[in-house]
């Protein structure tokens, strides 16, 4: 169902309308009013005849007619009434201003989940409760209390709170940006961040689509539809409300080092969704992506009035990652012909302090003519001799002039610079108070725009035994044992094309020292316990052993130790094991969020996992560039790489074995947790080894 009415209604029912000022129910119905909403307003409240001189209504079936939208103030006890009184004469939308539902606890949620219900049953869609409203500046719609309407323009804006989408009103309102949509979700019982994504996809009114969301109810599904739409314009969302708690209660060194808030980083780079840590930021960015082309690549020109602001923004362009533009001989040739001896011709241009607007103009023409300048950044600093207006009034023609390339302007300064900036502002050329913020918004600009230009993913499928992991998975599930042990583990790994370490069950010291001898040395020796998850903790493993007599004391001490400390745990015997060496350790791993789903881990492997916590993250399946690119985003990729002289190793092996890893827990929802830790890596042509591994399944 289309969200039309709610953004371009024939007519709208305020049901709690209020004659008394500063209620909610009067504050609305004036918003309305004095948006100058052209359709018809309908105010029910069966205590008056007349409210701001329009008619009153007892109730909606006393109006005679279908309202398009109807918006519902009245107490939270009254609301199923209301929506029953909705359903009764067909309205399709509405929404609940409303507060004291979930978010007041159990009696509020049952009263939401009845509101719900009666919602489902009518085919009814509901904004809120307990929300701010609703607002289309073009459709002269305010269906909130949130302020005076903003000016028409091309950004959307969904809130998960309504007191800050009210303060992003007011701050915009000040500065003259415009929107093409504001909605206040609240509690977004039916109506959430997923719906109205998909609705402001294909708004042709909508350039850029931003956000304040704490949480996400359908990860996935919301990934999905995101991940296409940013296809097609920027999505800029603030997320609060991530949490690190769910890690302590992770079992693996993969659940413990991927908490929610990296989940949310994950999936947002998978989608192209851009994060914003600021209110301030949001619109930084929004301002740019709304009004400005985006840069074809990365490098930046400067045009300045004074050396200090061109220096800092030199400085934030190689901090940010950009490239300082290297100016074309032509342009240098044209410059030098055209400026004052004194000026400085290359990036940065310095026009010099006495600077009128004509040579502004003549720098940013040159600039923006330039093969190898992507973006310009425009400086100004008040100068006795500086034209403020005049220099805002060329930037703006120039823009017009040649649209295809992104001009920033950052006018330093307050009451001198102000008839300039509001110039700008009219004119859609981004304005910042401080270099950095420009160069800031250009990185994002630049990232956004590479991003859209990555190829097709593709994710390869490997040739694996599935049979064979299906039936490792459903036995431990049907004896309810949810922790698979290593030798299992390793079974589940090999079937899916991984090598392991040849090794048996010992449960003799002298059964340990003929399959040492089988083997050959040396060896290493595990405690063999389902109960026992990290067994270096318990002292249950012994590296490196060369004889049969280091492996006979060491069988005994880890069978007379190991039930010591841990009494309660089922100790099976202890595992002998070649032993790998002449290698790099690292550790592959996945765990699954509860919205996301399977989050991939590659990082430094071994005991210093969880100490040096050199891991990156990425949301399966993997494409082989996306697994380089997690080795690519740890420290350990220099060590791989191979560090004064020393050989590298096969970084298309590790590749793919996160690539296979993926596949795994992909083809399988009940791993929810996973580590091959340490994943022993060598030169390249040699085989990685999985040496230890874990997994930790549950029913779905």
């Amino acid at each position: 169902m289309s969200l039309e009415s709610f953004f371009n209604p024939e007519s709208v029912a305020i049901v709690g309308a209020s004659r008394q000022k500063g209620k909610v129910g009067h504050e609305i119905l004036t918003n309305m009013i004095g948006a100058g909403y052209e359709g018809r307003i309908f105010p029910v409240n069966p205590k008056a005849d007349a409210i701001e001189g329009l008619e009153c209504y007892p109730s909606l079936k006393a109006i005679g007619s279908k309202p398009d939208l109807v918006i519902v103030i009245v107490p939270a006890k009254a609301v199923p009434a209301v929506m029953r009184e909705c359903a009764k004469i067909g309205v399709k939308s509405v929404i609940i201003i409303t507060a004291g539902f979930k978010e007041v606890g159990e009696e509020g949620k049952e009263l939401e989940n009845q509101v719900l219900r009666i919602a489902r049953q009518a085919g009814i869609r509901v904004i809120g409760p307990n929300c701010l409203g609703a607002i289309a500046p073009a459709n002269k719609v305010n269906a909130s209390f949130g302020g005076d309407l903003p000016s028409a323009g091309a950004i959307a804006y969904l809130s998960q709170s309504g007191a800050l989408l009210a303060a992003i009103l007011d701050m915009a309102n000040a500065s003259g940006i415009g929107f093409s949509k504001l909605v206040s979700i609240g509690n977004k019982t039916d109506i959430d961040e997923l719906d109205l994504i998909k609705a402001l996809g294909p708004d042709p009114d909508t350039k850029v689509i931003a956000g304040y969301l704490e949480s996400i109810s359908d990860g996935n599904a919301f990934v999905r539809e995101a991940e296409q739409i940013s296809h097609q314009k920027p999505i800029l969302l603030m997320k609060s409300g991530a949490t690190e708690a769910g890690a302590q209660a992770a079992s693996s060194h993969t659940g413990s080092l991927a908490g929610s808030e990296t989940a949310y980083e994950c999936m947002f780079e998978r989608a192209g969704i851009i994060r914003c840590e600021s209110i301030k930021q949001q619109f930084d960015y929004a301002q740019a992506f709304a009004n400005q082309p985006l840069p074809a690549g990365p490098r930046v020109a400067v045009i300045t009035n004074a050396g200090g602001p061109g220096i800092m923004a030199a400085d934030a362009i190689e901090q940010q990652g950009l490239t300082f533009a290297k100016l074309d001989d032509t342009t240098v040739a044209k410059l030098s012909a055209a400026l004052p001896a004194a000026a400085n011709v290359h990036n940065p241009i310095d026009v010099l302090g006495d600077a009128l607007a004509d040579r502004y103009e003549l720098a940013l023409e040159a600039a923006l003519d330039d093969p190898n300048v992507d973006a310009v950044l425009v400086l100004l600093t008040p100068q006795a001799m500086t034209e403020s207006a005049g220099t805002a009034r060329v930037t703006v023609k120039m823009a017009r002039q040649k649209p295809s390339k992104p001009i920033l302007a950052c006018f330093l300064g307050a009451a001198k610079v102000k008839e300039g900036v509001g110039i700008l502002r009219e004119g859609k050329i981004p304005q910042y108070d401080s270099p950095e913020s420009a160069v800031g918004t250009i990185k994002a600009m630049a990232d956004y725009a590479r991003w859209r230009s990555r190829p097709k993913r593709v994710v390869k499928l490997f040739g694996v035994n599935r049979r064979k992991v299906e039936n490792i998975v459903e036995r431990h599930l049907r004896q309810s044992v949810y922790e698979i042990g290593e030798a299992e583990s390793k079974e589940m790994l090999e079937a899916y094309g991984f090598v392991t370490p040849k090794g048996s069950i010992a449960t003799t010291a002298e059964q340990a020292a003929n399959i040492a001898q089988q083997l050959g040395y040396p060896v290493v020796l595990k405690i063999w316990s389902p109960d026992i998850l990290h067994k270096s903790d318990v002292g249950g493993v012994k590296v490196g052993l060369k004889g049969e007599q280091q492996v006979r004391d060491a069988f005994d001490l880890m069978m007379y130790r190991i039930p010591k400390k841990l009494p309660e745990a089922n100790i099976l015997g202890v595992l002998v094991q070649e032993m790998c060496g002449g290698g790099k350790e690292v550790i592959l791993g996945m765990n699954r969020d509860p919205h996301f789903g399977p989050l991939m881990m590659f990082g430094m492997g071994g005991i210093m996992v969880e100490v040096l916590k050199d891991v990156s993250f990425y949301p399966a399946p993997l494409t082989a560039d996306e697994a380089k690119q997690m080795l690519l985003n740890t420290k350990t990729y220099q060590m791989l790489k191979g560090v004064r002289g020393e050989e590298g190793v096969d970084i298309e092996a590790v590749a793919e074995g996160l690539q296979r890893l993926s596949q795994l827990v992909t083809e399988f929802p009940q791993i929810q947790e996973m580590d091959i830790n340490p994943y022993v890596v060598g030169p390249e042509g040699t085989t990685p080894i999985a040496v230890d591994a874990r997994i930790s399944v549950q029913q779905v």
